[in-house]
């Protein structure tokens, strides 16, 4: 047995409030029993009800502190989320690209829960042409999905989720795990699709209330497991579980959404149920 954790590696930006971002893959990952290194892509301005501003970091920043530490430690796996323009896209589809025996999870960030813009159709370019052909597994929800097959041409196309994930898994990503928060059904349908179609179907309970860092938590998960050694479909279920778990335990400290709760599994049995915490 090694005496290191598994080391993850996540670029993403930073989120004040604690809840999305940097800070909550930080917190899963660590959560996961994994070391988390983070790479600053981007400075937000926000709290738990949404985003109002972003800085993105200089592309060499970025490439700066990524070279660093890849040169120092061994990274187990990647994990992407908010890119914040596309020179940064480009400098981390290089840095990436030198590690292709690496999983690479990405959580493509294109709009906050409240609605705001995070990526414009130059990035969404970007993505399609330098990220997703180098992605192990991308964990879109169901916007987000359609989106990224859509473009101002086709604006009027309406595909439906399986055949999102056919033409996602055909830009060159590996497995595409779209997540059904935003559909409107009964039980929150995820299901997880691979070249041949679809690989599994998991439906969990819909929890109240929204909740801010969900996808975060979800994509960082992932990447955890499969840097702990685990196969993509058992990575896959158990960090859905995970997920599920820490939004049933989830707080809300302001005025917005609330925040998962990714140390649950800390918490004193003894302490309130989840109910009664929101």
């Amino acid at each position: 047995m090694s005496d290191i954790p598994p080391i993850v590696l996540t670029f993403a930006a930073t989120d004040p409030s604690g809840g999305a971002g940097l800070q909550a893959d930080i917190l899963t990952i660590a959560s996961m029993g994994c070391h988390p290194l983070s790479i600053v892509t981007a400075i937000t301005v926000q709290d738990t009800s949404g985003v109002d501003d972003v800085q993105p970091m200089d592309a060499e920043w970025v490439v700066d502190q990524a070279r660093t530490v890849l040169e120092d430690m061994p990274v187990a796996a990647f994990k992407i989320g908010l890119l914040g323009s596309v020179e940064n896209i480009a400098a981390i589809a290089e840095i990436v690209s030198d590690y292709p025996d690496i999983p690479l999870v990405f959580d493509p960030v294109l709009a906050s829960g409240r609605g705001d813009e995070l990526a414009n159709e130059d990035m969404l370019d970007a993505l399609r042409e330098l990220l997703l052909p180098q992605t192990t597994i991308l964990t879109p929800n169901s916007m987000e999905a359609r989106r990224l097959i859509l473009d101002e041409e086709n604006e009027k196309d309406d595909p439906n989720l399986n055949e999102c994930a056919k033409r996602i898994i055909q830009l060159g990503c590996e497995y595409v795990l779209i997540t059904g928060t935003h559909e409107h059904t009964p039980k929150v349908i995820n299901n997880l699709y691979g070249e041949r179609g679809l690989v599994r179907s998991d439906n969990w309970p819909r929890l109240p209330g929204i909740y801010h860092g969900s996808g975060c938590t979800l994509a960082a998960a992932i990447a955890a497991l499969l840097a702990n050694g685990l196969p993509m479909e058992e990575a896959v279920r158990e960090a859905q579980e995970y997920t599920w778990e820490a939004l049933k335990y989830g707080f809300r400290p302001g005025m917005g959404q609330h925040i998962p709760d990714r140390l649950f599994w800390a918490r004193d049995e003894d302490e309130d149920e989840p109910e009664t915490r929101h």
